[in-house]
């Protein structure tokens, strides 16, 4: 599908918590990791240098637990874009079982000023892009 964006990796022991599972908050960097390396790979970097996006709210559903040298795998999608937000969704897999899912609304900011700022044209037309 050409809006899922998806990559693999292992779980290592620093993302460990003392009952020997994924602590929770590593699921959040696996959700930020994963949106950011599909909006690096969506625009080669291209707006880097002026525009950056920022979480308004993070809503993670865990499933079931990962622990050590699991296999992970992480698919996100883009949803709705709108004014200053963009949805985006992620599905955390073990062993292509759900074990974590999570919608997140960013909020696009001018780096110039820190402010938010409407998508313009040439963005919202690659996140439309990736929803078809």
């Amino acid at each position: 599908m050409k809006n899922i964006y998806s990559f693999l990796f292992f779980v290592k022991e620093e993302e460990l918590d003392n009952l020997n599972h994924v602590n929770n908050i590593n699921y959040v960097k696996w959700v930020q990791k994963a949106s950011e390396k599909h909006w690096s790979f969506l625009t080669n970097n291209a707006f880097e240098n002026s525009f950056v996006w920022v979480v308004l709210r993070h809503e993670i559903d865990y499933l079931a637990s990962a622990v050590l040298d699991d296999k992970i795998e992480i698919t996100t999608w883009v949803g709705d874009s709108y004014g200053v937000k963009s949805e985006r969704f992620v599905e955390i897999f073990r062993n292509e079982t759900v074990i974590a899912k999570a919608k997140t609304i960013w909020c696009l900011l001018d780096k110039k000023n820190m402010k938010p700022i409407r998508i313009p044209k040439e963005i919202l037309k690659i996140l439309n892009e990736v929803k078809k």
